[in-house]
């Protein structure tokens, strides 16, 4: 008989290319990891890995193994999920990834609806960028994520993961100083978020479209910092209406033309989307979403 735990370490080694980042993703030591798969090597009877460079390479044996646990793993999924709906109450944990301006924006009101409403479930947040995010979803380490399109950029589609629409969010400039359009700020020192991330691919594009290049002094992901930049007059950034959270934004905003949105989103694996508490969740982050645009 194979061992499930074991097989879900090949799966996974599939999926990440090295023993380190499974160790990494699983809390394990890499030595652990290795001791595991030898011992689903002896299960299994062939040969599971065989060496390359300095890493291991999936045998053919291997990657039969890895097709079908990637569906038991999918079935054990959907039979947690109709178990959890035999039940009364809504109850046990939902590890959910959020970006930071959904942190700021809907989460708080959302963890109230379901701290009121089902006080028998643990919610479990985690800032996450949304492209990793999306990732580790599907990678099973959160069960539902709050993740971003950006206009022109597309997110990252990852197999076996739905996607549910929770608000479009408008774009707006960020300024502490009298300027009428973007082309007015085409001296003036920007913040924007790091390299590889769909906002500041979005932000460098818009700049890039009204002719000139954004001298970026500033990179950081905390668009609380972004905000107190602006504030104190030393920088000029696109914000999300999003990050405000419903209150009055204690800067000067102006729009842009075409008054842009990024669409805001959850995704969940489609076999767990049944799940009692996945579905508290995301209608409670409806709702909490709901109220930002009454």
């Amino acid at each position: 008989m194979l061992d499930v735990k074991r097989l879900r370490l090949l799966h996974e080694l599939h999926i990440r290319g090295t023993i380190a980042a499974v160790a990494a993703a699983l809390s394990y030591t890499p030595s652990s990891v290795s001791q595991q798969l030898a011992l689903l090597e002896t299960e299994a009877g062939v040969p599971l890995l065989e060496k390359s460079g300095r890493r291991v390479r999936l045998t053919p044996q291997a990657l039969v193994l890895v097709e079908h646990t990637s569906a038991l793993l999918e079935r054990l999924e959907l039979m947690t999920a109709e178990l959890d709906n035999s039940l009364t109450e809504v109850t046990g944990t939902v590890r959910l990834a959020v970006f930071q301006s959904a942190a700021l924006g809907i989460v708080p009101q959302a963890l109230t609806i379901l701290r009121d409403e089902y006080p028998q479930l643990r919610v479990e947040v985690t800032q996450r960028e949304p492209e990793s995010a999306l990732f580790e979803t599907w990678t099973r380490e959160f069960d539902l994520v709050v993740a971003e399109q950006y206009p022109g950029h597309a997110a990252p589609r990852q197999p076996d993961l739905d996607r549910v629409p929770l608000l479009e969010d408008e774009l707006r400039l960020g300024v502490p100083f009298d300027a009428h359009s973007l082309a007015d700020l085409a001296r003036s020192p920007w913040v924007m978020e790091p390299r590889g991330t769909a906002s500041r691919h979005f932000a460098e594009q818009l700049c890039r479209q009204a002719g000139f290049e954004p001298d970026v002094r500033f990179e950081t992901a905390d668009l609380q910092a972004h905000i107190r930049l602006i504030e104190s007059g030393h920088a000029v950034a696109l914000l999300p209406d999003l990050v405000w959270g419903g209150r009055e934004p204690g800067i000067r905003l102006l729009q842009l033309p075409g008054a842009p949105r990024r669409t805001v989103f959850t995704s969940a694996r489609e076999a767990s989307v049944a799940r009692p508490g996945i579905i508290a969740c995301r209608d409670a982050l409806r709702r909490a979403a709901s109220s930002l645009v009454e």
